[in-house]
């Protein structure tokens, strides 16, 4: 199975332990054909993951693509100045296997990904959790008066996705999601996201919902925490300034953040405090919240 992620120097805080516990839950690594879309990425950053994966006794193989987040999607809405996770558009034209499952570098993996094996598309291209309908998306008025989409069809957090590649070049997705982006490149408030469900309009496979199970800050551990690929959404992420205060599942996060990749990536540094400053009215409410629920 190829697994493909998509990282930048900031993300690799949460990618230890995504790795970690993608690893330690899988019965055969040997099955498993990483790949991690790199923006900014350092020669050191990649030895540090070789590192992590021999620690783990991982089995399988491990790929990298470098590619300029800022070069190639520039041009479109970023996400608190970033543009890495729009690489995982750039999937298709990279992997050539029939089947990709993305993962987001913020989830703690629980489960073992192989059981997909054999998942059952239906024809569609692409398969994710439903997380709601497009009329409580954040980008629902874009969604339902420029684009046209009923507000009671599906939409999914793309943290986690399995991808069908030949259909989804049987359904030439990488121009339809182009000549969206081409149009509305400021209203992509999700980024590629929005891309991604505006091109599927609802019509996507639906994977269990233990395979995204949201975790926000503020929330308890969610009930079914032991069967699911938990997904740190929101800010701050346990791994944040504030996170082992702020978010319950700061333990969850540290028992598979290793102590060779937290001392690596894990201290503070000039984009995490720059990250702190883009997150601050974040952090400020859940402390709010916290302090109104201690009193």
């Amino acid at each position: 199975m190829d697994v493909a992620f998509t990282i930048n120097p900031l993300g690799l805080e949460g990618l230890g332990s995504t790795l970690t516990s993608l690893i330690r839950n899988c019965r055969e690594t040997s099955n498993l054909d990483l790949w991690f879309f790199c923006s900014d990425c350092k020669k050191s950053h990649k030895s540090i993951i070789e590192d992590l994966l021999k620690n783990e006794n991982f089995k399988g193989r491990s790929n990298y693509i470098d590619f300029n987040a800022k070069e190639i999607f520039g041009h479109l809405r970023s996400l608190h100045g970033d543009w890495t996770s729009y690489g995982r558009l750039l999937i298709p034209d990279y992997i050539k296997s029939d089947v990709v499952l993305y993962l987001d570098a913020d989830l703690i993996i629980l489960i073992d990904v192989l059981v997909l094996i054999g998942f059952d598309f239906g024809g569609k291209y692409l398969a994710a959790v439903p997380g709601g309908k497009v009329k409580y998306a954040l980008e629902r008025n874009f969604f339902i008066n420029s684009l046209k989409v009923s507000p009671e069809v599906d939409y999914f957090n793309a943290g986690v996705l399995l991808m069908n590649l030949p259909q989804w070049r049987t359904d030439e997705i990488q121009c339809k999601w182009k000549d969206i982006a081409m149009e509305y490149p400021n209203d992509l408030l999700a980024v590629d996201q929005t891309l991604l469900n505006a091109v599927c309009k609802g019509a996507f496979a639906h994977l269990p919902p233990n395979f995204n199970t949201a975790w926000c800050p503020g929330d308890s551990k969610p009930s079914n925490a032991e069967d699911s690929i938990l997904h740190f959404v929101g800010s701050p992420k346990p791994w944040d300034v504030f996170g082992k205060t702020l978010h319950q599942g700061y333990d969850t996060w540290k028992e598979y953040n290793t102590p060779g990749w937290n001392n690596e990536f894990n201290g503070m540094t000039w984009n995490k405090m720059a990250r702190t400053w883009k997150i601050k009215n974040s952090i400020f409410i859940k402390m709010k919240e916290k302090y109104a629920q201690g009193n």
